[in-house]
């Protein structure tokens, strides 16, 4: 069986827009029914970005999850204290 021309794709696309309307339009649904029925799947809202909590002097930053950036390593082996690079601390 051939597919569709895009033309012909693009009518039965819209054919079931306006047959998907006019039921809705038909039985008094609005796009908010639907929605609170689950008849769509919520996107998946991305976490805000975690707050940085260290910085470097040349601007260099880390969240503290997961683990320790080189820059703030070295610093560490170096001796420098890692509380000296908490944002605000």
């Amino acid at each position: 069986m051939a597919e569709p021309s895009p033309t012909a794709a693009l009518r039965a696309r819209a054919e079931a827009v306006l047959w998907i309307r006019t039921q809705m339009a038909r039985h008094g649904l609005t796009h908010a029914d639907l929605v609170a029925a689950g008849c769509f799947e919520q996107a998946a809202q991305a976490a805000p970005p975690s707050a940085m909590r260290y910085r470097s002097a040349d601007g260099k930053s880390w969240d503290g999850k997961g683990e320790m950036p080189d820059w703030l390593r070295r610093a560490a082996n170096a001796g420098q204290s890692v509380e000296h690079f908490l944002i605000g601390g």
